[in-house]
């Protein structure tokens, strides 16, 4: 299984348990995902560790002083 974290601005938006779908954007040098519809934006992804999975299902959503922020769990293997 593969995790990635994703910023969301909004609380509310997702919960633990969610299946959610992925879309990806292409940078000159990296990806990045957003989750449907637009809802929380990942880091920057080195082309390297490209996300293959396109659904996943949300593992939490912790919100700390910079804001909240939500693990999503991919059926693939870590590159």
């Amino acid at each position: 299984m593969r995790t990635m974290e994703f910023k969301m601005e909004r609380p509310g938006q997702v919960k633990a348990g969610d299946a959610v779908t992925i879309t990806e954007g292409v940078l000159p040098s990296n990806y990045y995902y957003i989750i449907n519809p637009a809802v929380a934006m990942s880091g920057n992804v080195p082309f390297t560790k490209r996300l293959i999975s396109r659904e996943g299902i949300v593992k939490d959503v912790i919100e700390n002083e910079r804001g909240y922020y939500v693990t999503v769990e991919f059926k693939e293997d870590e590159p």
